[in-house]
């Protein structure tokens, strides 16, 4: 645990020289990434400060009690000892927090990407309807929401939609929502009043800056078309649309939101880069037998997190086993549920460490 905190200490150090340099200055997506790595690494960096001058004081007041003769000075290095065992004592809780709470994506933005699953119609209005609520809990936390790409349905709903998250507490507070969403309800449509299951899913992506990611032009396929609607309807006559694909992981994505190409490929680059980043983070995962076994949910869009259930008026968070109020999550209060599986996260990620109870 302390190697891992030094490592985190060099890293700050070394990080700490590269922004003291002007050239770094002058390339704005590299500054940009410096300074996000520096703030997920600041409170690592100041712990393991604080645990070093304490080991060194503890260290000072071990020899004179070994080597001094006068009886005053053993007793003043014996009362420093035992006050410095107990700041370790405390200290110590924090260096496990942020041994566990190892976060590279801290700080980022976010994509977000909703899908209609299986369902039909009801499906695609949950999508709507999942949008609300988050658009409500981002508002609520002072985040901001620009909307990136949707494809719409007849009856009001979405077949898909993806929109950006911005702001400093964006991955920490959207990070759990990846996964299946089931909601069971009586849509508007059944005349029987019977209740039917649909889902929709979520992928929950950090943006990634152009330093980060590597696209090289030889590497894309870049496609134009017409944009168009609901029922398959044209609703622009010219070739604003983008489809882009990223030939040697067959990534492919597209935008058709705007009047203008340029804005949709602008916008469909960002949605590259995010799903290629995410890539590479899941294969490093993938790797780190710790990683997936003490995560609240892999991220993967086809594991259930969630249940909204309506004539209960209940949600339930499969991951913890847990139920909210429904009412409350539909008017975008998911600070409870957030809370909750971060400290049940941190419980799993210590219980791998051998520091807690499973």
């Amino acid at each position: 645990m302390i190697s891992r905190l030094k490592q985190c200490a060099q890293r700050y150090r070394e990080l700490e020289a590269q922004l003291s340099d002007p050239e770094l200055h002058t390339h704005p997506g590299r500054m940009r990434s410096v300074v996000r790595e520096m703030g997920a690494l600041k409170d690592k960096a100041a712990v393991f400060d604080q645990w070093t001058d304490l080991e060194e004081r503890a260290n000072k007041a071990r020899e004179m009690m070994a080597e001094d003769s006068d009886p005053d000075m053993v007793q003043l290095a014996r009362e420093e000892l035992s006050e410095v065992e107990a700041a370790l004592a405390a200290i110590m809780a924090e260096l496990r927090q942020q041994v566990v709470d190892d976060e590279p994506n801290r700080g980022r933005d976010v994509l977000l990407e909703i899908r209609a699953g299986a369902g039909g119609d009801e499906a695609s209005l949950f999508v709507g309807d999942l949008l609300k609520v988050y658009t409500r809990f981002l508002e609520g936390n002072g985040l901001k929401l620009e909307l990136l790409t949707s494809q719409s349905t007849e009856v009001g709903g979405f077949k898909e939609i993806t929109f950006s998250i911005s702001g400093e507490k964006a991955w920490d507070l959207f990070r759990y929502e990846a996964g299946g969403h089931r909601v069971q309800r009586v849509p508007e449509t059944e005349a029987q009043g019977r209740i039917h299951t649909s889902a929709v899913t979520v992928a929950v992506l950090a943006e990634a800056d152009e330093v980060e990611v590597d696209l090289e032009d030889g590497d894309l396929r870049i496609d134009t078309y017409r944009a168009s609607g609901p029922g398959g309807q044209n609703v622009n006559k010219t070739s604003s649309a983008v489809r882009i694909t990223h030939l040697p992981t067959d990534t492919v994505v597209q935008c058709q939101d705007e009047s203008s190409q340029h804005k949709n490929k602008a916008r469909a680059m960002r949605m590259l880069r995010a799903r290629l980043h995410d890539a590479q983070q899941q294969a490093v995962k993938d790797e780190q037998d710790i990683a997936r076994r003490s995560q609240i949910g892999s991220g993967d869009r086809s594991e259930r997190i969630r249940t909204y259930n309506y004539p209960q008026n209940r949600v339930t968070d499969h991951r913890i086993k847990t139920n909210y109020s429904l009412e409350a999550i539909l008017m975008g209060k998911l600070e409870a549920v957030v809370d909750d599986l971060r400290a049940r996260d941190m419980e799993l990620k210590l219980a791998a460490l051998g520091e807690g109870a499973p």
